[in-house]
Formats: structure tokens, C-alpha cells, sequence
């Protein structure tokens, strides 16, 4: 292992997808990361942490561990099939009939609507619509304030 390392990631034949950490990290801290990347300890294995679910997806998930511990700061060590570096990533899901699906949405947005049944309205920009005068005078009352100012 390289000077400075503080994980290790790696297969193992009867564990799976395995991980581990140096001394150069304190046990606590390397613990608390390894949980919220989904690896438990490994029972009577000190300092051996395992991947939970190792059949769902366990390759994507132990890379992105990889990946995330990096992206925090920490130098890791990690098999090259795990190494997201340095191994190529999942083949990313082709989208055929691409041009077709834009042609269909172009249709769509060309085409009349139901949801309305008059056209709006449009006004020049500066201008907004008057509402219609109300046919009764509104009635106001005031008061008149004796000895000063009100409360």
C-alpha cells in the first residue's frame, strides 16, 4: 500500500466487495465514512468492512464509494475493475429513435390545443385591460378625529 493511503478497497473471496483503513485515518472517522457508504464490519475481521447487498449493483456502489471518499480529501487505494479512474464506467443506455421523438414533440407543440377554447387575448406590451366602471358610487364615511391624534 502506498504512504498516505487511508482506504483500501478491493474483492475478497468470501466477502465480496471489501474495504479497509489505514492507521493514517482514526478508526472512528474511517467507521462513520465506511457505514454511509453502505459497508458494515466484517464479524472478527478488525478493521475488514463489507459491502451490504453485494448482488444489487454492488460494482456501481463500491466505485462510487471510491469516488466519494476521494472527493472528500482522502487518498484511496481501490482494485482497478473498482477504480473509477481507471476503469471505464458503465456503457451509458443508447437513445435510438432520438430524431424520431423530437419530430413527434415538434408535432405536438405545432399543433392546435383543446385545452382552450378562444384564443387570448394579447395586449401591446405597455398596455393592461381597464375593468368596466361600477354603475354605483361607492360611499365613503369619515370620521373626524376629536382632540388630536388617533390611537
Amino acid at each position: 500500500m502506498q504512504p498516505g493511503t487511508h482506504f483500501s478497497f478491493g474483492d475478497h473471496k468470501e466477502h465480496g466487495f471489501v474495504a479497509s483503513f489505514t492507521s493514517s485515518i482514526p478508526q472512528h472517522l474511517a467507521h462513520w465514512f465506511l457505514e454511509r457508504e453502505q459497508f458494515e464490519p466484517v464479524p472478527g475481521e478488525p478493521g475488514l468492512y463489507r459491502l451490504s447487498e453485494p448482488e444489487r449493483d454492488g460494482v456501481r456502489r463500491t466505485r462510487q464509494a471510491v469516488h466519494d471518499l476521494r472527493r472528500h480529501g482522502y487518498t484511496v487505494q481501490a482494485d482497478i475493475r473498482l477504480n473509477p479512474a481507471l476503469s471505464a464506467g458503465p456503457p451509458r443506455p443508447a437513445r435510438p429513435h432520438l430524431q424520431e421523438r423530437r419530430s413527434r414533440l415538434a408535432q405536438a407543440a405545432a399543433g392546435r390545443t383543446t385545452q382552450r377554447s378562444t384564443p387570448p387575448t394579447t395586449y401591446p406590451p405597455s398596455a393592461r385591460p381597464i375593468p368596466p366602471k361600477p354603475t354605483y358610487a361607492p360611499t365613503v364615511h369619515l370620521t373626524a378625529a376629536a382632540g388630536g391624534r388617533s390611537r
